[in-house]
This record gives structure tokens, C-alpha cells and sequence, in this order.
């Protein structure tokens, strides 16, 4: 469960980093291909090179939406809703993905946010991060 000042601390993390939504995003979706060679299936039609326009602007998108979804916790699976369908029924991304991804976004936001990403941080985002993924996941169900 995540405490009222965790969701106060994930929200104020994630409007400080929607600046740099494209280095965040890209830099943990090249971590995820590189941890994890099976996931580049999904992304065959994209150029996923690193600094490519594919990447960042996907790398921009997948941040923008955990941001916007870290402003009211209580409703991520409302403001998910669209996302659930996408990557289920269209996109049918295999959902251990998510989690994989939430754990490439850990690494990413500890080496942008340096001392800044205290243990405390850490271990709010994990929580939503956890969330966020299981959320996604729902619809696989």
C-alpha cells in the first residue's frame, strides 16, 4: 500500500523529471533491450537505435503516461483504461514486460536523480511502479 507523503513524493518526483521525459524514457527502454534482447520484438517497426526519434518519442510517451498517472494514484486504473486495451488487444504485449520496464525505469531514475533518489524514494516508486504494471496487466486476466 502506498502511504498519502509516497504519493505526495511520486508525484513531485515525476512533474520534476516530465522535462526530460524523452532522456528518461529512451534511456530505460535501451536498458530493457539490452537486459532483455526478447522484448525488441515488439518494437520490429520501429527504429530503436539509441538517440533515434522512434525511441524517444516511444521513450517520452511511456513516461508522460506514468506521470500522469502518479498525479492521482487512487485512479490509475481509470486513467489507465486505454492503455490496458492497447497493450492487450491490439498491441498483445506479453505482461511480464511491465514489470521488466519498471525495473529498467528504477535504474534509469537512480542514475538521473543521483543522491536524490533516497531509499525512501526508491522504495515509494517501486511501490507505484509495481502498481503501474500490475494495472497494466489487468486486462490479461
Amino acid at each position: 500500500m502506498i502511504s498519502k507523503r509516497e504519493k505526495e513524493l511520486i508525484a513531485e518526483i515525476w512533474e520534476s523529471l516530465t522535462p526530460v521525459a524523452e532522456d528518461i524514457g529512451s534511456d530505460a527502454l535501451l536498458r530493457m533491450f539490452a537486459s532483455f534482447p526478447g522484448t525488441k520484438t515488439y518494437f520490429s517497426h520501429l527504429d530503436i537505435s539509441p538517440g533515434s526519434s522512434h525511441l524517444r518519442s516511444h521513450g517520452k510517451k511511456i513516461v508522460l503516461a506514468i506521470a500522469e498517472g502518479a498525479k492521482d494514484i487512487s485512479q490509475l486504473t481509470v486513467s489507465l483504461a486505454p492503455l490496458q486495451t492497447l497493450h492487450a488487444y491490439q498491441l498483445r504485449i506479453d505482461p511480464t514486460n511491465f514489470k521488466l520496464f519498471s525495473q529498467c525505469i528504477l535504474v534509469t531514475l537512480a542514475c538521473h536523480m543521483g543522491e536524490d533518489f533516497t531509499p525512501i524514494a526508491h522504495a515509494a516508486m517501486d511501490k507505484y511502479l509495481s502498481a503501474f504494471a500490475a494495472v497494466l496487466a489487468e486486462k490479461y486476466r
